[in-house]
């Protein structure tokens, strides 16, 4: 419990003072809280010895009712203090994931980890929010009128305050194999709430897939296993929680009937005064009640000391290193616009680019062709650090891209990839995020330029559109438009492209080459090729396979090579010479 109790103290940053300064008031909420029964102790001493009298029964009147007075005041300053605590330091965590969100290697996030990180911030967190600040004010009061019991004990007898002691420690005992037993049950649980979240995600991204070939049948029977098992989960958990809270509400009562067998063994044999018996008489059966309602919490704590190790967990995910205090210079001649010199690359111990060298000049084009899987995407990966290279170099303008800050390197790079995303924000929005300065006349010449302005100005709103997330309301060819225009906007020195008309209808195919040749006019290129009529302008073609770099040269270079190049070009015109066909037929 103490350790659960540091914990929410050590996550909740710049509240840990107001939350502690909540400590005080529901111990003194826990004292007037007991103060009852002591004053009528009092009264009952009164009353034996025949002492009472009128002014005594005020006064004791008077402490009852100040008793409930102040406890209401003591609790409303605690509520104050720590009741909305839990949500301002979630708030402050989720900003806080957000940036270290931000600093992870792409890796992670193509290593399975979205539905932990979704699990995360829908379920752990929520019930950290949620639960964190009641399960610390109820832990506090419970223990701090715990200690007040112990201590009535100890001043009517010592032996009696040493029995309760002893029983508590039986109850600790107890207590802590029982919540070694609930977090593995607990860790399971919220394992389970990760899978069945990565299951919910896939079925809801695939479902298009799946009714295209009736397959919702059999996804359908996956997410209701996982629903199921989900269920069996939490109900295991119950039934493997429900013995050990019995075996502690036994140890209660057998505790309450053991100081209370005591007391009147004391009493007999004239070690207590029988006032101090008929005090006992008024508290023993509740002597235990703050600790048994301690555990009975126990269920929600272990889940709570779960999630907040899922939350560490992402937490600590290392972050890539952004110490660099170097900026990238201005163009200089003779030096390249960018270098990779002898990189190697690992996504963990599986190496998958092999001494890769070589240079862009500024103003240039230069075209990545390959087999799927060889590390074309992984060479533009490295250039924007989405990962750091395993050993070799990366430089932009003679800088090595790790001695850089990274807005300062992502302030001279823009990207434009197949797979466009789009926020669920106006039009305008998504495209002012090239450069967030920039005036309302530069965004709408941006669209102009990205050749999206006209459909825009069709749209309900025009630039004030919301439009769905994802994009999800535009077409996969107007979605792409208004990445470049976001591009086009932002004006970086080098553009990285995935050739951006792979996957798109032939409409929208003139727009986007349009938009693209705005877009690059005066950059330096880097480009992950598709299409030959984009490879055969380049300054330069790498053909990278196998994380190597196998063949280079120009178009014309590589064709007389009769190597790898010659056969991926001749597959290119051979498939755009039966399309043709099709095309007139």
């Amino acid at each position: 419990m103490i350790t659960l109790i540091r914990r929410i103290l050590n996550v909740s940053g710049q509240y840990k003072r107001r939350i502690q300064a909540a400590f005080v008031f529901s111990f003194l909420k826990s004292v007037l809280a007991k103060a009852p029964i002591g004053i009528a102790f009092l009264v009952l001493s009164a009353f034996y010895r025949g002492t009472m009298t009128a002014e005594m029964s005020l006064a004791a009147g008077a402490g009852m009712i100040a008793c409930v007075l102040l406890q209401v005041v003591f609790q409303h300053a605690a509520d104050r203090l720590q009741s909305a605590a839990g949500f301002m330091v979630l708030a402050d965590k989720r900003m806080e994931l957000g940036r270290h969100l931000r600093k992870i290697p792409m890796g992670y996030f193509t290593e399975g980890n979205i539905g932990k990180i979704s699990s995360v911030l829908s379920t752990d967190m929520v019930f950290i929010e949620e639960n964190s600040m009641t399960a610390l004010a109820d832990m506090m009061s419970y223990i701090f009128a715990e200690a007040i019991m112990i201590m009535f004990l100890l001043f009517f007898n010592v032996w009696l305050g040493i029995a309760g002691i002893l029983i508590i420690l039986l109850i600790l005992l107890a207590a802590k194999k029982m919540n070694r037993e609930s977090m593995e049950d607990s860790d399971i649980r919220q394992e389970q709430s990760e899978n069945l979240t990565e299951t919910v995600l896939d079925f809801v991204e695939g479902i298009g897939i799946a009714k295209s070939y009736n397959l919702l049948g059999e996804k359908s029977k996956e997410l209701t296993a996982n629903f199921r098992k989900s269920c069996r989960t939490n109900m295991d958990f119950e039934k493997n929680h429900a013995p050990w809270q019995r075996r502690l509400n036994l140890i209660y009562g057998l505790g309450a009937v053991a100081i209370m067998i005591l007391s009147l063994y004391l009493t007999a044999a004239g070690q207590m005064d029988v006032t101090y018996l008929i005090g006992i008489m008024l508290f023993v059966f509740d002597l235990f009640g703050p600790v048994k309602a301690l555990y009975s919490q126990s269920t929600r704590l272990t889940v709570m000391n779960s999630c907040l190790d899922r939350m560490e967990e992402v937490f600590q995910e290392a972050e890539l290193p952004d110490e660099g205090s170097q900026r990238i210079p201005e163009a200089a001649a003779g030096v390249p616009e960018i270098e990779f010199r002898h990189v190697h690359f690992a996504y963990g111990e599986k190496e998958v680019l092999h001494d890769i060298s070589f240079s862009v000049k500024r103003n240039t084009m230069t075209a990545l062709v390959g087999p799927s899987g060889g590390g074309k995407s992984t060479i533009a990966s490295l250039l924007t650090r989405f990962w750091d290279v395993k050993s070799g170099q990366v430089l932009v303008r003679g800088e090595d891209i790790r001695d850089v800050p990274l807005h300062d390197l992502m302030d001279h790079i823009s990207m434009v990839f197949q797979r466009v995303y789009l926020f669920q924000d106006t039009v305008y929005n998504n495209i002012s995020m090239g450069r967030p300065d920039a005036s309302r006349e530069e965004v709408v010449e941006a669209a102009k330029k990205a050749r999206c302005y006209d459909f825009i100005m069709e749209l309900p709103d025009g630039f004030d559109t919301v439009i769905g997330e994802g994009g999800a309301t535009l077409s996969g060819g107007e979605q792409q438009r208004v990445s470049i225009a976001r591009c086009i906007l932002k004006d970086a020195p080098i553009i990285i492209l995935d050739e951006a008309t792979a996957s798109v209808d032939a409409d929208n195919e003139s727009c986007i080459q349009e938009a693209i040749s705005e877009l690059c006019r005066g950059k330096t290129l880097l480009v992950i090729a598709h299409r030959l009529n984009t490879i055969r302008h380049a300054d330069e073609i790498l053909v990278i396979a196998d994380g190597k770099i196998t063949e280079r040269g120009t178009h014309e270079e590589l064709m007389r090579q009769h190597g790898v190049y010659e056969s991926f070009v001749t597959v290119r015109e051979n498939s755009r010479g039966w399309n043709r066909r099709r095309r007139r037929a």
